[in-house]
C-alpha cells in the first residue's frame, strides 16, 4: 500500500512539473476551461443580482400600482376623462387610493431665458397634479415639498420638479428657484424623487390644477390616473376600472399595471442566463478540443522524455497516467480560475450598478467539476496515444 501511494505521488509530481514547465502552453490550454466556467458563474451571477435589485424595488414599491389612460376616440388630440374620475375609480372595491393628472400640451417649460430655442424644440412634459400623488405613488420629495391646499387656496403659483428634470436644470437643494412656463413664472417648492415604476414622471413640472386652469384654459379633467389596489387585487381593479371611470360615455379608459414590465424584465435575463451558459459549455468544449490538439502535439514534442522514461522501465500506464493527470491539472486550474474571473465580474458590474451580490456557490463545484470532465475527456486520447510509443519509435519521433 505504502508503495503505491509513493508511485501515486512521484507520478503526480512528474505530471506537475511536465505542465510547469511549460506555463505558456500550459495557460493556453487552460483558456477553455476559465472563459467557460467564467461564463457560466458571470452569466447566472449578474441575472441573479439584477433580479434581487429588481425583487428589491417591487417590494419596496409594491406592485400594487395602475396608471388608466384616456384612450379618446380616433383623431381626438388630447383625450381626456370625467371630472370625477378619482370618485368614480374610488368606488371600484379593491382600490385603495386614487390620484388623477393632467398632461397640459402648448406649455414651454424654461429654467433660463437663454435656453428658449432647446426646450422650444424639445418641450419638458408639464402635469396639472392634485394633492395625493407622491402617497399613491409611494415615493418620497427627495427635496422641499410636494403641491399642497394652501396653493389651491391661496392661488400660489408653486411648482415641482421631478428628479431628472431637476439635475437637468441644475437645482441645488433649498435654492429659491423660478421656472417659466409660458409666460408665467412658477416657484419651485420642491423635488419628487425617481419614481421607477412611472420614469416618465422623472422629466416632468408638476404644478396645481387651478393654475392649469386660470393660466392655459384646461377644464380640470384628468387625463392619466395612478392608483393603488388592494394586495392581490392589482388585475381585477385594473381589469374594473375602465368601465367604473367611463359609466358606459364615451370616453375610452386603458389600464396597465407597470410591475409587470419590471416581472417581464426578469423573465428577459432569465433567457439572457440561459443563452450565456449555453455559451460558457460552447466555450468549454471548444476548449476541449483545444486541450486535445495541444496534448496530441505535445506528446510529440516530448517524444523523446517520454522514450528515456519507458527505457528506464515505466510502464504504458504510468505514461498514460502523467498526460491523463496534466489535462485533470489543467481542467481543475481552469476551472478554480475560471470561477474566480466569474465571481470577480459580479462583483465589479454590481458594485457599478448599486446591486446586491446574489451568487449561487453551491453551483461552482458542478462547473469546475463540468470543466474537468471535459478536459479529462480531452486528455485521453492524448495519453493512450503517449502510452503506446515505444522507447525506439521516440527515436525517430524526437
Amino acid at each position: 500500500m505504502v508503495f503505491l501511494v509513493s508511485r501515486f505521488r512521484e507520478l503526480l509530481g512528474v505530471a506537475w512539473a511536465g505542465l510547469t514547465a511549460r506555463w505558456s502552453r500550459t495557460l493556453l490550454i487552460m483558456l477553455g476551461p476559465v472563459v467557460g466556467v467564467a461564463a457560466m458563474v458571470a452569466a447566472v451571477g449578474l441575472t441573479e443580482s439584477a433580479k434581487g435589485d429588481l425583487q428589491a424595488k417591487l417590494s419596496k414599491l409594491g406592485t400594487t400600482l395602475i396608471i388608466a389612460d384616456a384612450g379618446g376616440s380616433f383623431g381626438q388630440r388630447n383625450p381626456t376623462m370625467p371630472e370625477d374620475a378619482v370618485a368614480r375609480a374610488q368606488r371600484v372595491p379593491a382600490v385603495e387610493a386614487a390620484s388623477a393628472v393632467t398632461g397640459l400640451n402648448g406649455v414651454v417649460a424654461l429654467p433660463t431665458e437663454a435656453s428658449k430655442d432647446y426646450y422650444a424644440a424639445f418641450p419638458v412634459p408639464v402635469q396639472a397634479a392634485d394633492n395625493a400623488l407622491p402617497d399613491v405613488l409611494r415615493v418620497p420629495l427627495q427635496s422641499g415639498r410636494w403641491l399642497n391646499d394652501a396653493d389651491l387656496d391661496n392661488h400660489t403659483y408653486s411648482a415641482v420638479l421631478g428628479s431628472s428634470l431637476a439635475h437637468k436644470y441644475g437645482l441645488i437643494p433649498g435654492e429659491i428657484r423660478t421656472v417659466r412656463l409660458n409666460t408665467v413664472n412658477f416657484g419651485v417648492v420642491g423635488v419628487l424623487a425617481p419614481v421607477a415604476l412611472a420614469p416618465e414622471l422623472d422629466n416632468a413640472v408638476f404644478i396645481t390644477q387651478w393654475a392649469a386652469k386660470n393660466d392655459f384654459g384646461t377644464e380640470g379633467k384628468p387625463s392619466r390616473l395612478y392608483l393603488r389596489a388592494r394586495e392581490g387585487s392589482t388585475q381585477a381593479a385594473a381589469d374594473n376600472l375602465p368601465k367604473a371611470i367611463n359609466l358606459g360615455g364615451p370616453e375610452a379608459v386603458t389600464t396597465k399595471v407597470p410591475s409587470d414590465a419590471l416581472a417581464a424584465s426578469a423573465q428577459a435575463d432569465k433567457t439572457l442566463q440561459r443563452v450565456a451558459l449555453f455559451a460558457g459549455l460552447l466555450a468549454l468544449f471548444v476548449g476541449g478540443l483545444g486541450i486535445a490538439n495541444v496534448m496530441s502535439i505535445s506528446v510529440i514534442q516530448r517524444s523523446s522524455e517520454i522514450g528515456i522514461r519507458r527505457a528506464l522501465g515505466h510502464t504504458r500506464a504510468r505514461v498514460g497516467g502523467q498526460f491523463l493527470l496534466e489535462a485533470l491539472f489543467v481542467g481543475v486550474l481552469g476551472g478554480l480560475v475560471g470561477a474566480g474571473v466569474g465571481i470577480g465580474v459580479v462583483y465589479g458590474v454590481s458594485a457599478l450598478q448599486n446591486w446586491t451580490v446574489v451568487i449561487d456557490y453551491a453551483r461552482i463545484p458542478t462547473w469546475i467539476g463540468l470543466a474537468v470532465g471535459v478536459s479529462v475527456a480531452a486528455g485521453l486520447m492524448p495519453s493512450a496515444k503517449a502510452a503506446r510509443l515505444e522507447p525506439l519509435e521516440t527515436l525517430r519521433l524526437g
